[in-house]
Formats: structure tokens, C-alpha cells, sequence
């Protein structure tokens, strides 16, 4: 009951967060119900239902990591002196997150088989009814256990996940810091050579299954007749590119103090260099996501791409989860600056230092990882072009 009157009691554009998280967990849902409707209405194939179901854990993926973004920068479950007295400490604010979030993502869902008992004809004669009837099994009995349990996947999944990641964790020396007007920058991320080896492993298995004479298409509706290693390999590509990319973001700092920086190079530095854990992440999530874009644009260059409804749905799922996420970590990283940024404007330097260092990270940003997904696409789409 706290966790509702916090959440209700939030602010617009928390308010907005949540709506999207909700409905990124609506689709996500869905689509693991249309994969329960076509095992349905297909019992001979197992196997590709299987596939389908195994599928959906992409956009599941994707819901979590941007659920996890809102649940950082969620007001209502900041350290309170009224909570901190009514017993909330840390851990407990970890666990108001953490209902917070799933009961976005239980609206999200309760909304999900909604639309998918319209699409299926089980609601009457309400506008768009029976629509999808024959992909999801109309007229057969749905087994109450298995939707419950699907239904339950996404507000599970997302409540763990924010009561793992948001629980509070020692950090030595925190006092002395507060105090301090330049904090040492944070220590580089360890996961850049695991990145870096995961992208070429991933981009060696794309060239390699090329030759395989598979045939067999991993995502069903799209891409058919490609080596189900080139699209596993995709995957790989992906979760290199996510561990590399905070490691990619230090360096990016690093390489911005070097060489007798001024006072602008060496601001947006040390805050790259600070906040690689935040935004480093999302960025080489979102660089994964625009490089499979991008080598599916030129797979399907002059003709017309085989993507099913429920493909184009997973897509825009994902890809909207991506943009979400960043653009998420991004206000979260400003809220954490912004008593240094008063500090700094306090202690008399220009509005225009600060907005010109924004600018440069940005386009340092982007310099670096503007590249590496046209590359990587490059790369992806050479076994299938």
C-alpha cells in the first residue's frame, strides 16, 4: 500500500516512466501469449514453439534493463527522514522499488491479456475482436496455469532483478568524499576485454555458420533462410558490445584529459569517467540494437523484409526499451550532478563551460560509438549479403 501512494504521488514525468515501463511490459507480455497461442494451434511443431517462447526472452531482457533504470531514478523511494523513521532504511526503500516496479509491470501485463483475448474473440463483439483469430487458437480451451504463469514472468522478473540491483552495498569511504570538491575518478570497468573478446567471438560465428549449409531461420518471421549460428552469433555480438561499453565510455574520458586539457576537456572527462558504469551500458545496448537495424537495412536492401506483426512488435519493443533506458540513465546521471553543478556555478564559472562540456561529451560520444555500429553492422550482414 506505501509503494501505490508513493507511486501515485510522483511527479509527471515519473509518472510517464512508469506508464512506459507498463507498456513495455504489456508487449513483452503479449508476446509471450501469442508464443502460447501458436503452440496451441500448432501441436505438430514443438520445436518452433519452443523457438517462439525462447524468443520473447530478448524483449524480457530489454524490459528489465529499462525497468532497472527506472527504478534508479524513481523519487518516491529516495532515503526520507519520515520513512527512515517509520523504519525504511535502505533495504527497504530497495524493497519499495522493487513492488513499485512490479506493479507497473503487473498493469502492464493485466493490460497485455486484455488484447489478447480481443485479438483471440473471446470478448464479445468489441471493436477488433476475433482479428487475430486464427494465429492464436480461437476456440480452444486456454490452460489457466499457463497464462497466470507467463503473465507472472515480467512483474517477477522485473521486481528481482530492482530488489537485487538497488539493494544497498557498502561503499568505503563515502564520508570522506561527500566533503571533497574533485572526487578520483572511479576505477576503469573490468569489462572491457571480455566485451571486446565476446564481439569477435560473435562476429567469428557469423562468419563461420555462413558456411554451414543450416538453413533453418532462429527467429521465426524474419530472416528466414539464414544459418541459425549468424543469428546466435547477433546475440553474442550484443552482449559483447553491452559489457563493453562502459569500459569503452571510460577510455572515452580518458582520452578527453590527455594531452594538457583545459578546463572544459577535463570536466567532461572526469564526468565521463565517473558516470562510465551508468551510461556506458545502455549505450552499448542501444549500439547492439542500431547495429542489427542497420544490417537488417542492408540484408533487405531492394526488397520487401518478411517481418511478421509479432516481429515488428518485438523490434519496436526492443528498440524502444533501448532508447528508453539511455535517455533514463542520462536524467539520472544529471540528478546526480546537479549539487556540483551549483557548486560550480557558486564558485562563479560560466553557464557556457557547462553546456559546452555537455556538447563535447556527447560528441565524443558519438564519434566513438557512431563507428563501431556501423562497423559491427557491416560486419553482421557480410554472411547473409
Amino acid at each position: 500500500m506505501l509503494a501505490l501512494r508513493l507511486a501515485r504521488g510522483g511527479r509527471p514525468l515519473v509518472q510517464l516512466r512508469r506508464l512506459l515501463l507498463a507498456g513495455a511490459s504489456a508487449g513483452t507480455g503479449f508476446l509471450l501469449l501469442c508464443a502460447l497461442g501458436w503452440a496451441m494451434g500448432h501441436p505438430e511443431a514443438p520445436g518452433e514453439s519452443a523457438l517462439r517462447l525462447l524468443w520473447c526472452l530478448v524483449p524480457l531482457a530489454a524490459t528489465v534493463q529499462f525497468a532497472l533504470a527506472v527504478g534508479r531514478t524513481d523519487p518516491g523511494v529516495r532515503p526520507r527522514s519520515a520513512l527512515s523513521a517509520a523504519g525504511l532504511g535502505p533495504s527497504g526503500l530497495a524493497l519499495l522499488a522493487a513492488l513499485s516496479a512490479g506493479a507497473a509491470c503487473a498493469l502492464g501485463s493485466a493490460a497485455a491479456l486484455l488484447a489478447f483475448l480481443l485479438l483471440r474473440g473471446d470478448l464479445g463483439r468489441l471493436p477488433g475482436a476475433g482479428t487475430a483469430s486464427g494465429l492464436l487458437a480461437q476456440g480452444q480451451p486456454l490452460p489457466l496455469a499457463g497464462v497466470v504463469t507467463l503473465l507472472l514472468v515480467v512483474p517477477g522478473a522485473v521486481a528481482g532483478a530492482c530488489r537485487l540491483a538497488l539493494r544497498p552495498r557498502p561503499r568505503p569511504g563515502r564520508d570522506e568524499e561527500e566533503p571533497a570538491e574533485a572526487p578520483a575518478p572511479r576505477p576503469a570497468p573490468a569489462g572491457l576485454p571480455w566485451g571486446i573478446a565476446l564481439l569477435a567471438a560473435g562476429l567469428a560465428v557469423e562468419g563461420y555458420a555462413r558456411r554451414s549449409e543450416d538453413a533453418s531461420a532462429l527467429l521465426p518471421g524474419t530472416l528466414a533462410g539464414s544459418p541459425a549460428g549468424v543469428l546466435a552469433g547477433w546475440l553474442v555480438t550484443a552482449v559483447g558490445l553491452a559489457l563493453a561499453g562502459p569500459g569503452l565510455t571510460y577510455q572515452c574520458g580518458r582520452v578527453l584529459q590527455a594531452l594538457r586539457p583545459g578546463a572544459m576537456r577535463l570536466l567532461a572527462g572526469r564526468v565521463l569517467q565517473q558516470e562510465a558504469a551508468r551510461l556506458g551500458r545502455p549505450l552499448g545496448v542501444l549500439c547492439a540494437v542500431a547495429s542489427a537495424a542497420f544490417a537488417a537495412a542492408a540484408l533487405y536492401a531492394g526488397r520487401e523484409p518478411r517481418l511478421g506483426p509479432l516481429g515488428t512488435i518485438g523490434a519496436l519493443l526492443v528498440t524502444g526499451c533501448a532508447v528508453a533506458t539511455l535517455l533514463t540513465a542520462v536524467a539520472e546521471a544529471r540528478q546526480e550532478r546537479a549539487r556540483s553543478r551549483e557548486s560550480l556555478l557558486g564558485l562563479g564559472a560560466a553557464p557556457a563551460l557547462l553546456r559546452g562540456a555537455v556538447a563535447l561529451r556527447a560528441g565524443v560520444l558519438l564519434a566513438v560509438f557512431g563507428p563501431l555500429t556501423w562497423l559491427v553492422a557491416e560486419l553482421a550482414a557480410l554472411p547473409l549479403t
